[in-house]
């Protein structure tokens, strides 16, 4: 059985200073809030580790921790944490479009959050970029705090699909061009914990992916976005652009502690194979 969601620990975790109120305002903070404290990353899988997603697992890793994690881990903090707020909330999964290509397998996990009837989409555990919770309706639109706007559509394959018209350098690099770009697709169906077991098995194990090949962080900033990608990294603040290509174990380590806040030992930073 899981401990009791520890509130106040999350909430000094994401530096939220005041309990959120129980509407899509409070919604949006802890989500904002959330995303700019805790990191996008996959290093626990090429460190061997594994991806465990239960509520202890999560608090543990990302709270106690002070790690950060993928969109499994992130949307069940979230959810845990919602729930202690007050909020009524439920995962859904769904399909990432960003690498182009066939029909892409249910890698994503997001949170469908009701507030006061209306259907609300949450994600504070995408990696790809920043969107801001947006109503579950045909149309709706948002503006991200780096200038993006993201736009809901009914898909008649998919069911609903997230579009972003954004600056690139805002993205972890994928999902580039003019005008609305596909992020992801998903339904409303219910989702149950061993829907969720199976994709995050699936996605943190599968021979040549992006999680399995890849060493992926990225963090929200107030006005832009922080990827490091294996040893790519790149930093847009504002109209301001960093790119460079770390050729030193001890420039990633001090740049995963510094920018990202994820603090790795020298034996650490080895045993992901990129030096």
């Amino acid at each position: 059985m899981s401990e009791p969601f520890n509130l106040p620990a999350y909430m000094e975790r994401i530096r939220l200073p005041a309990r959120a109120t129980v509407d899509h305002h409070g919604l949006a903070a802890v989500q904002r809030a959330h995303r700019l404290a805790i990191p996008f990353e996959n290093l626990d899988i090429p460190l061997g580790r594994g991806i465990g997603i239960s509520s202890d697992a999560v608090f543990g890793k990302l709270v106690v921790g002070k790690r950060g994690g993928y969109c499994f881990e992130h949307n069940r903090l979230f959810l845990d944490a919602l729930a202690a707020l007050g909020f009524e909330a439920r995962p859904l999964l769904a399909r990432v479009w960003l690498n182009g290509g066939g029909v892409p397998p249910r890698t994503h996990t997001l949170s469908l959050v009701t507030v006061d009837g209306q259907e609300w989409i949450a994600d504070p555990g995408f990696g790809g970029s920043y969107t801001p919770p947006m109503p579950l309706v045909d149309g709706a639109e948002a503006t991200a705090p780096d200038g993006a706007t993201f736009r809901l559509t009914r898909d008649a394959a998919h069911g609903w699909m997230l579009l972003r018209d954004g600056h690139h350098a805002n993205t972890d690099g994928r999902g580039g061009g003019e005008g609305f770009q596909p992020q992801y697709s998903f339904t409303t169906d219910a989702v149950w914990p061993v829907d969720l077991e199976l994709s995050n098995l699936w996605t943190s194990t599968a021979p040549d992916t992006r999680f399995t090949t890849l060493k992926v962080v990225s963090i929200v900033l107030p006005h832009g976005f922080a990827t490091l990608t294996d040893r790519a990294y790149r930093r847009r603040a504002g109209e301001e652009e960093t790119a460079a290509e770390i050729d030193d174990p001890r420039v990633y380590r001090m740049r995963l502690s510094m920018m990202f806040g994820i603090d790795l030992s020298k034996d650490e930073v080895a045993a992901l194979g990129l030096f």
